[in-house]
C-alpha cells in the first residue's frame, strides 16, 4: 500500500481521459487544457496520479500536472497489462483500465515522473521521427527488391522508389545531426565517456543517452538491459518443457540492433567482451548467442561508465559491470 491519501489511475485517449480515484471512483474529462484544470481542482496535496506511457497522449497531461506540483507516475503499459491478466479480468473498457491502473499504483512502488526539459523533449520527438522514417525506408527497400524480382520493373515506379529512398536518407542524416547537436548541449561529457568504451561508436552512444535520458531512468544495469530487451528468458517447467533460452525482445529494437552490430568489433577490441564471447563459443554455444551476451556486457559497461563519470578502464569497468 502506498502512503498517499488518494490514488488516481488514468486511462487517456485522443479526446478524453478516464480517471478512477481510490475514493472518488470513476470520472471522465476532456483531453484539453480545460479538462486538465477541472481534474486539478479535485486533487488534494497528498495525491498520486498514475498513467500509462501512451506515446503522445499522456505527455501533455503529465507535464501539466508536474508543473502544478502534483505527484505523477508514468508506468510501463506492459506492466499494467500483466497486472490485469493476473487478476483474470474479463471486462476491458476505459473505465476498467483506469481502475486497474489505480489498483496497480496502490499496490506497487511506482517511479515518479520528472518533467522533460526542452532539449529532452525535442530529442525524443526527433528519435520518434527517426524511428518512423527508418520503418518507411525498410518498407521502400523491400518494395524496390520486389520490383527487381519481377524482372521487368516499371522504370517510372523504380525511379520513384529510388527518389523516395534518397529523400529518406537525406532526412535521416539531418535528424542525426540535429540529435547530435542537442545531446552535445546537455550531455557532451557523457557522450565522450561512452565512446571511450571499445566497441561503442558515436551513434550508439547518442541513442543510449536519448533513450535513457542520460541514464537517469534506471537505477541498475539489469533494469536497463531488461528495458532494451537483451536479457535471456528461460522456458523450463517440470520435466517436459525445455525451451531454448532467448532474449526477451521487449524494448527498443533500434538500440538493440545497434548494440548487436557493436558487439562484432567489441569482441576484438574489448577484453571483457572478448572473454565472454570465447567462453560461450568454447562451450559449444552458437556465435549469435555469444554476440548477444557481448551486447549485454556492452550495455552494462555503458551504465557503469555513465554512473561513475569516469572514462573506460579495463579493470575498473569489469568490476562495476558484473
Amino acid at each position: 500500500m502506498n502512503k498517499y491519501t488518494e490514488t488516481f489511475g488514468i486511462d487517456i485517449s485522443k479526446d478524453v481521459f478516464d480517471c478512477y480515484g481510490s475514493k472518488q471512483g470513476h470520472l471522465q474529462f476532456k483531453n484539453t487544457e480545460h479538462g486538465f484544470i477541472k481534474f486539478l481542482q479535485l486533487l488534494d496535496d497528498n495525491t498520486l496520479i498514475v498513467m500509462e506511457a501512451t506515446g503522445y497522449y499522456h505527455y501533455r497531461l503529465a507535464q501539466f500536472l508536474y508543473k502544478k506540483k502534483q505527484v505523477v507516475s508514468v508506468v510501463n503499459p506492459l506492466s499494467v497489462k500483466r497486472f490485469i491478466q493476473m487478476k483474470l479480468a474479463k471486462v476491458k473498457t476505459d473505465k476498467s483500465d483506469a481502475k486497474a491502473i489505480c489498483e496497480y499504483g496502490i499496490i506497487n512502488e511506482v517511479p515518479l515522473y520528472n518533467a522533460l526539459t526542452e532539449v529532452q523533449s525535442e530529442s525524443l520527438q526527433l528519435f520518434r521521427l527517426m524511428d518512423s522514417f527508418l520503418k518507411k525506408r525498410t518498407a521502400t527497400k523491400n518494395k524496390v527488391h520486389g520490383e527487381e524480382v519481377l524482372g521487368i520493373p516499371s522504370k517510372w515506379v523504380y525511379r520513384s522508389l529510388k527518389r523516395d529512398l534518397k529523400h529518406l536518407d537525406k532526412e535521416l542524416l539531418g535528424i542525426e545531426k540535429q540529435l547530435l547537436s542537442l545531446v552535445k548541449q546537455d550531455q557532451q561529457i557523457q557522450l565522450t565517456l561512452l565512446q571511450s568504451i571499445p566497441g561503442i561508436g558515436l551513434k550508439t552512444a547518442l541513442f543510449l543517452i536519448v533513450i535513457t535520458d542520460g541514464f537517469k531512468k534506471f537505477e541498475t544495469a539489469s533494469q536497463l538491459c531488461s528495458y532494451v530487451g537483451i536479457t535471456p528468458t528461460i522456458r523450463e517447467s517440470g520435466s517436459s518443457v525445455r525451451g531454448r533460452s532467448r532474449i526477451s525482445k521487449v524494448g527498443n529494437r533500434k538500440l538493440r540492433n545497434l548494440l548487436f552490430l557493436c558487439s562484432f568489433s567489441a569482441c576484438k577490441q574489448n577484453k571483457a567482451c572478448k572473454n565472454i564471447y570465447e567462453r560461450i563459443v568454447n562451450k559449444g554455444k552458437s556465435k549469435k548467442l555469444a554476440l548477444i551476451a557481448v551486447s549485454n556486457k556492452l550495455l552494462k559497461q555503458s551504465f557503469a561508465i555513465a554512473k561513475s563519470g569516469l572514462p573506460y578502464d579495463e579493470t575498473y569497468v569489469s568490476v562495476l559491470s558484473k
